[in-house]
């Protein structure tokens, strides 16, 4: 199902690009919401990828009680809304509560749904009733086959607009592996399937209480997920990932984006070239 059915103001709904969700793990400031996104979006401009400017407004999962959590949930989702009006770009942000989903839905076009939360009947019950497209990641400790229950979840309330995303699953207590299985397991729900390339690459519970992370890894993870059919990548992305308030560890830094982004492009075309062949 192509994502322009979902979001009508999408760019290039003809393009044979897979589409982008990026932009930094947490709403931090205005200014740098707004140098992301515009950033984010030349590059998608230039080489035809349809593009949704990631942040979230409230990090409700963390490790320690000090974690960074967030600059406040009206002045952080209100950039949002300023992001999507200033750039003409969707938005999306992740929800943690049945009360976030309402509160969230005016400001975004996209309302994610966090990987630990993806069986949650109540949450994607609520997200599907505001009518916003729902971005189910797949739980860490979740088979690719159990998604199909979370796409019910979300179809039987009625609203069709659908994602599933993979983001690694659980290998041992402190890492993730990917198993590139998933992707046409989910696909075949009928639904596009994203590869989030940053969160795949997390080392969770560490004894420190901050989350690790392998970005060298980013690009092999990305084009793996190209090549095995993902219609869309998501990623995390900062100017500076060392600055970064929350999961700087498995960002990739802004200033490499455009070289991952042309070599996703270029695997891309190549898989299309061999799909006509073949049909």
């Amino acid at each position: 199902m192509q994502l322009h059915s979902f979001i009508p103001h999408l760019k290039f709904h003809e393009s044979e690009n897979f589409f982008l969700i990026a932009g930094p793990c947490a709403i931090e400031s205005r200014e740098l919401a707004l140098e992301v996104a515009g950033k984010v979006l030349d590059i998608c401009n230039e080489l035809e990828i349809p593009y949704i400017f990631k942040g979230s407004y409230r990090k409700a999962n963390r490790s320690k009680l000090n974690s960074f959590t967030g600059i406040g949930d009206e002045k952080a989702l209100n950039i949002l809304a300023e992001v999507r009006e200033k750039f003409n770009i969707p938005v999306t942000t992740d929800i943690h509560t049945d009360e976030e989903a309402a509160i969230a839905a005016p400001y975004v076009d996209v309302l994610q749904i966090p990987a630990f939360l993806c069986r949650q009947t109540s949450l994607l019950v609520a997200a599907a009733a505001t009518g916003k497209v729902v971005n189910v990641k797949k739980g860490q400790f979740l088979s690719p086959e159990a998604m199909q229950f979370a796409v019910e979840k979300i179809t039987e309330t009625g609203n069709e607009k659908v994602i599933l995303t993979e983001r690694g699953t659980t290998f041992g207590y402190q890492d993730l592996v990917v198993d590139f299985r998933g992707i046409p397991v989910m696909r075949s729900f009928g639904v596009p399937v994203v590869l989030d390339c940053t969160h795949s690459l997390q080392q969770p519970n560490q004894p420190s209480g901050v989350t690790g992370g392998r970005p060298g890894l980013i690009s092999t993870i990305a084009s793996a997920g190209i090549a095995t059919g993902a219609d869309g990548i998501f990623l995390e992305t900062h100017p500076e990932p060392e600055k970064a308030l929350s999961d700087g560890a498995n960002m990739l830094p802004l200033e490499q984006l455009n070289t991952l982004l042309k070599k996703l492009v270029s695997i891309k075309k190549a898989l299309n070239q061999y799909n006509q062949i073949e049909s």
